[in-house]
């Protein structure tokens, strides 16, 4: 019998600029309203959080200049979809473009987790990674090509998902 599965995701936008720059302070002031209508959706788990003091504060270091990092858990795809295009979000992914260079390779990868496990960055990075080499599978997967966590769990488990 499988137990609870969560749905973590990872995204990733190369910023125009410096997140402290002049034509990035209308994304940096959306940051608290948009974080904070996550936290309390319907269905949301966990993010992380580069600060608890500062909630501007975006994981940016360790993975290149300007790559902002997001990284969270929800209990369904239909609650991540319901946030991502169905709330007040959606008005802030419609101006994506403001702040964010274009990128013709995949920027999102969601995959299943057991409920009570937390996604590390580096493992959602090497599953983005995945989707770009070896396009949508059960372990790294987009909406537009999304499994459910039945097909996850009926594979062997990946290896960096034991990390």
């Amino acid at each position: 019998m499988l137990g609870v599965m969560h749905l973590a995701q990872l995204n990733v936008a190369h910023l125009r600029a410096p997140m402290d720059a002049p034509e990035l302070a209308a994304f940096v002031e959306l940051l608290e309203p948009v974080n904070t209508l996550a936290d309390t959706s319907p269905g949301f788990v966990w993010r992380m959080k580069e600060s608890e003091d500062d909630p501007t504060a975006t994981l940016t270091h360790a993975y290149g200049d300007h790559l902002l990092v997001n990284l969270s858990v929800w209990e369904s795809l239909e609650s991540l979809w319901d946030y991502a295009y169905r709330s007040a979000h959606l008005g802030v992914l419609r101006r994506r473009r403001e702040w964010f260079l274009r990128t013709a390779e995949p920027y999102l990868v969601m995959w299943w987790i057991p409920e009570g496990r937390l996604p590390t960055v580096a493992e959602g990075m090497r599953r983005l990674e995945r989707l770009r080499d070896e396009g949508p599978s059960p372990e790294a997967f987009t909406f537009k090509e999304s499994y459910d966590s039945s097909q996850a769990a009926s594979r062997p488990a990946a290896a960096d998902a034991r990390k």
